[in-house]
């Protein structure tokens, strides 16, 4: 099912470009704090194909197995304003034998200001048992593949992660 390419180095950082929706922001048109959500799995959910190979309903389906969330860090800095292109980056940065750790960051599209920063940490979890599972080895094979190296995740360490990426942005403008 999950055949890595030996020849071939996967990115682990993907970015996709996206328009604040009307119906998705708020009465002051700045995008629903609920919303970030959506915009950020629907981005990672488009780029795991095309830049991974992989679909998450095939991976669900071979393995009988799925990720769910369970808990959130996020950061709201900067709204995302209706009509606004926004850059929404995801990099996986961390995972375990049952747990996984996605990075989110959503920019201006010139990616000069960071809007918002979220980590979300996901359980593998079996179909037919709802109990947390283990990665099997094809699986660990690639997420080690498509693994951010050097960040930090432990919770302690989000604020000066957000820090760190404002900064670095606000440097490469």
């Amino acid at each position: 099912m999950l055949i890595l390419d030996p020849n071939k180095t996967y990115k682990n950082e993907t970015e996709s470009r996206m328009l604040i929706r009307f119906q998705d922001c708020d009465p002051l048109r700045h995008l629903n704090n609920a919303k970030y959500f959506d915009y950020f799995f629907n981005a990672r959910e488009d780029q795991l194909p095309k830049v991974y190979g992989v679909e998450m309903k095939d991976l669900i389906q071979a393995f009988e197995a799925f990720w769910v969330v369970y808990n959130h860090h996020i950061a709201y800095l900067r709204p995302a304003n209706l009509g606004e292109w926004v850059r929404i980056n995801t990099r996986l940065i961390g995972f375990d034998s049952h747990t996984l750790v996605v990075e989110y960051q959503m920019a201006d599209d010139n990616k000069s200001h960071l809007k918002t920063l979220m980590w979300t940490t996901f359980k593998y979890v079996g179909m037919n048992t709802s109990r947390t599972k283990q990665h099997s080895e094809e699986v660990k094979a690639y997420l080690n593949a498509m693994l951010y190296p050097d960040v930090p995740h432990h919770p302690e360490y989000f604020g000066q992660r957000v820090k760190n990426v404002k900064n670095t942005l606000q440097t490469h403008i």
